[in-house]
């Protein structure tokens, strides 16, 4: 059994010589269990994200954000604008179910899944592939950029742009059909403003992932900023074991007091785990709000502790105050958080299967209520507009019920082509009754009725009025 870490833990400011602010930081790539897992989870939702805005079922894309038409798609289901308290079930969802893990885990979406965490990966990996190795790009950050290191240099800025442009486009491609898009721009006939638009998210990706990316985490993301408010002493962070690793000491000066027996902890001062950090900072200095738990540091310190034959977890996933596991999860905060995502995922839920397909609207022209004609009708003025949130629903029946004697004026079938427009409609009604007379406007189609009521505001009443 490893010994937890110590209740205190260290906490140091962050300053330019950790490496976070004045100097470029050289990542080393590394090997473990958790690095695997990274991938398991990441390069799952690479493929989903490159690759589920091509996929397309009788022609409807699985997820797109429609504005022209007003709608969003989403895997078959058509969503409304009124269908927005939908969307924000679905938020506050991941939200909560986010709080939830991140008092168990800690930051573990920010280490495996966030897709400023993937896309820095991928760049990190075209660096190491174009430039080499972080110690030999270190020691030639200060030589001249010429010859061949200039060549590999503008390949690998090549290849950074290259992922920034397709990354782009497959974003842009959630808000317009992706087919459409690509025709566009291989067309050379694509609107100035989509150019724009695709070039501010190509530079973006290219400066938050390649350039800046270290810094985001920590100046731009708020999500670092207010993690420890979700996590207490029970939540397994990323950690290193001040009182088993400390003091510290290299091979060298292990080897030299072991003729003197002065005690030495099992930290041998190598700072691979620094060197493998994707934000340059030194986990030994105690939690930090740059430390997004991707656990390189835990496989890279693991593999030095094999190799100096010392029990691995110098640096693991631990809590401040370890306990055992079944009390682990039966915390009050914790025990909240996942009521609020049960809440939210039923609530949610619910509005899913009870969510409109069929939208109308009926609007009343207030420039003349009402009409008398010399065949003794009396005919109220309205407007219709309707819009289809069902892919198979595309054309609607209207009809009018109510007095006996109700007439509809108006086209009696209504296509569904979520224009916008409206279509005006007359009810008229032969020697009507004093009041103000309620009616029912009915739309259908082979197997569905959907009603909306209004009233009849004959000339009596309204004198009445």
């Amino acid at each position: 059994m490893h010994k937890p870490p110590s209740a205190t833990i260290p906490l140091h400011p962050i300053t330019d010589t950790n490496g976070l602010e004045g100097r470029k930081i050289h990542v080393r790539l590394t090997e473990g269990r958790f690095q695997h897992l990274r991938r398991l989870i990441s390069w799952p939702l690479l493929a989903a994200f490159f690759g589920l805005v091509w996929m397309q079922t009788n022609g409807t894309s699985w997820l797109l954000f429609d504005f022209p038409e007003r709608r969003i798609l989403l895997f078959g289901a058509h969503f409304s604008w009124y269908d927005l308290h939908i969307l924000t079930g679905l938020m506050i969802t991941a939200a909560s179910l986010l709080f939830f893990v991140s008092m168990i885990w800690g930051r573990v979406w920010c280490g495996f899944a966030c897709p400023q965490t993937i896309w820095t990966w991928i760049f990190i990996r075209i660096e190491h592939w174009t430039e080499g190795r972080a110690a030999l790009r270190q020691r030639q950050e200060k030589m001249p950029l010429s010859g061949a290191r200039l060549a590999r240099r503008l390949l690998k800025h090549t290849l950074w742009l290259a992922v920034a442009l397709i990354t782009a486009v497959t974003f842009t491609g959630y808000f317009m059909p992706i087919r459409d898009l690509v025709t566009q721009l291989a067309n050379a006939n694509a609107p100035a403003t989509l150019v724009g638009w695709l070039v501010c998210m190509t530079l973006l990706t290219y400066i938050n992932t390649g350039l800046v990316r270290e810094k985001i985490c920590l100046h731009a993301c708020p999500y670092s900023r207010f993690q420890a408010v979700m996590m207490d002493d029970q939540s397994l962070k990323v950690s290193y074991d001040s009182e088993r690793g400390e003091p510290r000491g290299s091979m060298k000066l292990r080897n030299s007091v072991q003729q003197t027996k002065a005690a030495v902890g099992d930290c041998v001062d190598c700072n691979i785990c620094v060197q493998v950090c994707p934000t340059g900072i030194d986990i030994r200095d105690g939690l930090q709000a740059a430390c997004i738990d991707c656990a390189a540091c835990i496989d890279a310190c693991d593999q030095v502790m094999l190799k100096t034959q010392r029990p691995t977890g110098l640096i693991r996933f631990a809590a401040a105050q370890e306990q055992p596991q079944p009390q682990r999860f039966w915390r009050p905060r914790l025990l909240g958080y996942f009521a609020v995502t049960l809440i939210a995922f039923s609530s949610t839920g619910y509005a899913l299967v009870n969510k409109k397909d069929l939208v109308v609207e009926i609007r009343r022209d207030r420039a003349s209520l009402y009409r008398e004609f010399s065949d003794g009708l009396l005919c109220n003025f309205y407007q219709i507009k309707a819009d289809s949130f069902d892919p198979g629903l595309t054309q609607i029946n209207v009809s009018v019920s109510g007095p006996e004697g109700l007439v509809l004026q108006g086209p009696e079938t209504f296509l569904l082509d979520n224009s916008g427009e409206w279509t005006a409609y007359r009810v008229c009604l032969t020697d009507p009754a004093a009041g103000v007379l309620p009616i029912t406007f009915n739309f259908s189609d082979q197997s569905r009725i959907w009603s909306r009521s209004s009233s009849l505001i004959t000339s009596t009443s309204y004198q009445q009025r």
